[in-house]
């Protein structure tokens, strides 16, 4: 299957370090040579690279591990094709627009029956049940809320609203995660959506940094000399990247809302579904 990687963060931060072990999984140390894609958001603005090549032997993808493009959200993704032809349209991460805002998803893994969610407002531009499944949430929530919820100044003043658009937003996951394995990186720009069907774990860092170690690249990097004691870095990943820290693993049917590197909102399962 494919993998994932996405950061938040309260600064402005380059995902070089991270991005560097991740690239190798593609078509390196792991099996996902059907493309790969990295988005970010940056200075209220968006921009994204994908590429239907290995990313062990694209020169975009070295590009990015050279060029410290700073964002607050980034999501990534390598693929390992199952359903659709490897193609850039079949690359992800797949944007929509919705409330004025660009909206980035990614996927791992397949599912099945998903000709039968129904569209309405989007449409695939690709084949793949990941972009088509995306289609289908994406217009599930704008049918159910007419704009965003109004943004707060700070992450305990979120409102009503932000709760009820995020308890929907874990429903159709979960509506998604009965069709088969459907692990989710989900940004709008202001918050960064990380749903876990399988696969996927975590990591803040924060002062006191220290030094980490990448487990498929010989990277190493002492984050102190690089940050300041008021960041805060949060990094998602379907395997943990490093070797010498402590990640933490997201449960079945788990969805985290970050926003600014910390974690702002949590959804659970009510109870396991069948395929658990």
């Amino acid at each position: 299957m494919c993998e994932l990687l996405g950061m938040s963060a309260n600064v402005p931060t380059d995902i070089c370090f991270s991005f560097t072990g991740f690239l190798h999984r593609g078509g390196g140390t792991g099996p996902h040579r059907d493309g790969w894609g990295i988005a970010f958001y940056e200075a209220g603005g968006y921009r994204d690279f994908r590429d239907p090549h290995p990313s062990i032997r694209s020169p975009i993808a070295r590009l990015i591990t050279d060029y410290p493009i700073k964002s607050h959200i980034a999501i990534s993704h390598i693929r390992q094709a199952n359903v659709g032809q490897v193609r850039l349209a079949n690359t992800h991460p797949f944007t929509r627009e919705m409330w004025g805002r660009t909206w980035c998803y990614a996927h791992n893994g397949q599912l099945e029956e998903w000709q039968e969610l129904p569209l309405s407002f989007y449409r695939p531009v690709g084949d793949t049940d990941s972009e088509h499944a995306f289609c289908w949430l994406l217009a599930s929530l704008r049918e159910r809320f007419a704009e965003a919820p109004r943004l707060a100044t700070s992450d305990t003043l979120l409102s009503e609203e932000h709760q009820a658009l995020w308890q929907r937003l874990h429903g159709l996951c979960e509506t998604l995660r009965g069709k088969g394995v459907f692990n989710l990186l989900l940004a709008d720009g202001e918050f960064l959506y990380t749903y876990c069907s399988t696969k996927l774990a975590h990591i803040t860092r924060r002062a006191p940094f220290g030094s980490a170690e990448l487990s498929d690249a010989e990277l190493t990097v002492n984050f102190a000399e690089h940050t300041t004691p008021d960041d805060i870095v949060s990094v998602i990943a379907t395997e943990p990247l490093t070797s010498n820290e402590a990640w933490v693993r997201m449960v079945p049917g788990e969805l985290l809302v970050w926003r600014h590197g910390r974690i702002v909102a949590r959804f659970v399962a009510e109870a396991p579904t069948e395929r658990d």
